[in-house]
C-alpha cells in the first residue's frame, strides 16, 4: 500500500452550498482545519464546526463586493508550493 499523505488543512469557498454539509463533517471528523470565505464560514459556523476565516490566512479583505477572497500570494503559493 502507498504511503498516504494526510490532509491537514483544506480551503472551502462555494456558492451553493448543497449537498456541503457531510463533506464538511467528514473533513472535521478527520481533524483537517477548515479555512473558508464569507458564506461558506457562516454556513460551517452554523454546523457548530470550527472554521478559520480565509482573511486571517491572507491579512486582506474580501473586495470587488466580496468576489475576489482568495486570489493572494498565500493561498496560491500553498497550492502551487505543493510537490
Amino acid at each position: 500500500m502507498p504511503d498516504q499523505k494526510k490532509i491537514g488543512s483544506a480551503l472551502v469557498s462555494v456558492y451553493h452550498k448543497e449537498g456541503l454539509e457531510p463533506v464538511i463533517r467528514l473533513l472535521d471528523s478527520l481533524g483537517v482545519t477548515l479555512y473558508a470565505t464569507g458564506g461558506t464560514q457562516d454556513f460551517i459556523e452554523a454546523l457548530e464546526i470550527p472554521v478559520i476565516p480565509v482573511e486571517t490566512l491572507t491579512d486582506f479583505p474580501s473586495i470587488l463586493g466580496g468576489r475576489v477572497k482568495t486570489l493572494h500570494p498565500k493561498v496560491f503559493g500553498g497550492i502551487l508550493g505543493r510537490s
